[in-house]
């Protein structure tokens, strides 16, 4: 195996063993969060489903090109990469769609209260689970053509308007397909990125608004007190908003790229398939250092095995 071939196996592995390993504590945490108090804060339902969907779309995606490039192929026949495409153009679409949940909602709960608003306040976190399982449900739909251009990869040279993506091959057999295709997927993106930057912006106002008013009391316990558990969860989703919203600018200027040629070239395709699974790896690290529910439970568990090592190793002892 060559230099580049082991720098890209490498990094791959990393970002997937990262990914992976990041989104499952985050949705684990969650789950003994649920099961210990009975129920789960609306913003913290929809960190774990953002988490969920991370996770299958790293399980998906960098596994399985991961594998590939450390020389395993012929990982799945054509009824394997259909299924395989489609889950990962699900989950996908549902990172994005997802994030922009979480940015609207989060909006709307620190938004100034009014008779009206505050009405439709206390109906959003009903509103939830049918909000997501709509989701599913759209982007099911959506992403139906998928599995109908998703085979195996064939002996010999790709053909034109392919997407190589190592373990599979989306083949769109023509131009109009294959831009179509393209187009669809873009616009689908840039209405929910546009919308979530929106409401993050919105956000970004109210905690400024809110920041010069603090510093306008002079009260000292007023100064010293802390963020509120709503300030701290809308700094997190406009950190997780602003990492999006970088990698899917450089995803889509990869992508804008690869419309433009019959052809793709490997290496192009392998740039996008990192920068697009960046976020999924990255943003579970950014939840867990800034919520501190789950940095409790970490803690708590590094406490525990401490204890039981210690207990272990006194009756050894004595």
């Amino acid at each position: 195996m060559d230099l580049c071939l082991t720098i890209k196996g490498v990094s791959f592995l990393l970002q997937a063993g990262l990914g992976i390993l990041g989104n499952l504590v985050v949705l684990l945490a969650y789950i003994h969060v649920a099961l210990a108090k009975g129920s789960l804060q609306p913003v913290d339902l929809i960190m774990g489903h953002l988490a969920f969907a991370n996770l299958m779309l790293l399980l998906t995606r960098c596994v399985p090109q991961t594998m590939t490039v450390f020389g395993l192929h012929n990982l799945l026949d054509d009824p394997g990469c259909k299924v395989v495409i489609y889950i990962y153009r699900i989950t996908r679409a549902l990172s994005v769609c997802v994030t922009c949940m979480l940015s609207a909602f989060q909006a709307a709960t620190i938004a100034p209260a009014s008779p009206r608003w505050s009405a439709l306040k206390t109906r959003l976190p009903r509103l939830i689970l049918p909000a997501s399982a709509g989701l599913w449900l759209l982007n099911m739909i959506v992403c139906m053509a998928a599995p109908l251009f998703s085979i195996a990869p064939r002996n010999g040279t790709v053909p034109p308007f392919t997407l190589n993506l190592g373990f599979c091959h989306v083949n769109f057999r023509d131009n109009l397909s294959y831009v179509v295709n393209g187009v669809a997927i873009s616009v689908r993106d840039f209405l929910f990125v546009g919308l979530m930057l929106w409401s993050s912006g919105y956000i970004l106002l109210l905690l400024h608004r809110h920041s010069r008013q603090v510093r306008s009391i002079r009260s000292s316990s007023r100064r010293t007190q802390g963020d509120t558990a709503e300030t701290r969860a809308a700094k997190t989703v406009v950190s997780l908003v602003t990492l999006y919203a970088i990698f899917f600018g450089i995803d889509n200027v990869i992508w804008l790229y690869m419309l433009s040629v019959p052809q793709v070239p490997i290496v192009i395709a392998d740039m996008r398939v990192f920068f697009s699974s960046c976020y999924a790896s990255f943003s579970p690290l950014l939840i867990i250092n800034s919520t501190k529910k789950i940095k409790a439970k970490l803690v708590c568990t590094a406490a525990e095995e401490d204890q039981s090592s210690e207990a272990s190793s006194n009756k050894n002892t004595t």
